[in-house]
């Protein structure tokens, strides 16, 4: 793999950094390396460069081609396996598999094996996402359920699981589950834009889907207003209090545990305003362990405390021994953000029209850390019933939120009485 410089160091005062292009020592055929990586090149070149013809043949041996493109494929079936979800890309991997397998006895078992596992991840892929539409379709607001089924909902978080570390442990089971299903190619898709030096109009220009990248986002969302909800719930102070003081314990182990994400809906759901104006419940709580957690995911300087910590669970995962210590779930939100800014910070292609390599070498670099974090397996037990319960219990809605909080600490202004009785009328239907 090409070695490639820092991201910062591919912007300079005015932008875009043209200069690291332009030391270029080396231009062969239209490709242009430096220090024998290949920095940038035209489509043509590269295809030519590529492509055997009557004058370039990597290889005459025809029998030598055979498993080559046998491991291509394998490699791409593993790697990018949602490409094939695509009628007309799963039509031509089985021809070009059937050409494979004919031409050689010794590599219809392997073509066999290779398409046996595609087509299991994407009947595993289906199933997943059809148990995410379920999910979805029997969500409901909790303040409808307690209107309608008062008694149907009467658990909180603490009944259904005492313990901060064994939350953490499940939230860690949903984390790791639900990256595994997003496929590399979603963090394209979800940021491509038709390049208009592309001309070719027949290619498989359609848009895939990142809906696996998108529930994924949703669950961070789901879990922030979930604990929104278990804090603004109780009717007693010091019940809230206790709720606050187990979700920084639960936070805290999410981040022992390296897992990111959970840790900063916790803190984000924590910090929303309904929550957050409950100055008398938070006057009950030890905040010195919150404080903490806050600071290691300040947003300033860049998320910088937390790119820290990051840094050093992604050490700590490459010399584990353990599936315990291999475990990175990074803050997900944040790596969209820097993907996104990557890809829209350096052009696709040079001023002369050659590909950009080295922005795509950056992008791989980051998409292949998640694609290693994203495959470790969670060592530790499921517990359905909790699993269950933070999946699908119903959560309070932002507006049903603000009048929990009113409801259990009345309104400080005119601004907070006006909406209080306005909420108080539309969701509950009294003045």
């Amino acid at each position: 793999m090409p070695q490639t410089p820092p991201f910062s160091a591919m912007f300079d005062s005015s932008g875009y950094n043209r200069n690291l292009y332009q030391s270029a020592e080396d231009s062969c055929g239209g490709l242009c390396y430096h220090d024998n990586n290949l920095l940038s090149g035209s489509l043509e070149a590269l295809i030519q460069h590529l492509v055997p013809n009557v004058d370039y043949y990597p290889d005459n041996q025809m029998r030598k081609i055979a498993p080559k493109i046998l491991q291509l494929l394998t490699e791409w079936t593993e790697t990018f396996p949602y490409d094939f979800r695509d009628e007309r890309m799963m039509r031509n991997l089985k021809d070009l598999a059937h050409r494979i397998a004919s031409g050689e006895e010794t590599y219809r078992k392997n073509v066999q094996q290779m398409l046996q596992c595609l087509i299991r991840k994407l009947a595993a892929l289906s199933q997943y996402e059809e148990v995410l539409a379920k999910i979805s379709s029997t969500s409901t607001d909790r303040l409808t359920v307690l209107k309608t089924k008062p008694q149907s909902i009467q658990r909180d978080i603490i009944t259904v699981c005492s313990d901060p570390y064994t939350l953490a442990q499940q939230l860690t089971h949903i984390e790791l589950e639900r990256l595994n299903y997003i496929g590399p190619e979603e963090f394209v898709q979800a940021f491509v834009q038709k390049d208009p030096l592309d001309n070719d109009k027949s290619c498989y220009s359609e848009r895939k889907k990142t809906r696996n990248l998108e529930a994924y986002v949703e669950w961070f969302n789901r879990l922030s207003y979930l604990v929104a909800t278990e804090i603004c719930m109780p009717v007693k102070k010091k019940h809230r209090a206790r709720m606050i003081e187990y979700f920084i314990d639960v936070a805290r182990e999410c981040f022992n545990i390296g897992n990111f994400n959970s840790l900063m809906a916790i803190i984000s759901g924590m910090n929303m305003s309904p929550v957050s104006r409950l100055k008398k419940t938070w006057a009950k709580v030890k905040t010195a362990k919150f404080d903490v957690l806050e600071h290691q995911m300040d947003p300033s300087s860049n998320f910088y405390n937390y790119r820290t910590a990051l840094r050093g669970a992604a050490q700590r995962s490459l010399t584990a021994h353990s599936s315990r210590e291999k475990i990175v779930i990074p803050f997900f939100s944040l790596l969209i953000k820097d993907i996104y800014f990557l890809n829209e910070g350096c052009a696709n292609r040079l001023p002369n029209g050659h590909v950009n390599f080295e922005k795509f070498w950056e992008l791989a670099k980051q998409v292949s850390e998640f694609m290693t974090w994203k495959q470790v397996e969670c060592p530790f037990e499921r517990d359905r019933k909790i699993l269950q319960y933070l999946l699908t219990v119903p959560v309070f809605s932002e507006d049903a939120l603000y009048l929990a909080s009113y409801e259990s600490e009345g309104p400080e202004n005119h601004i907070e009485k006006d909406r209080w009785k306005s909420l108080r009328s539309s969701l509950l239907g009294r003045v």
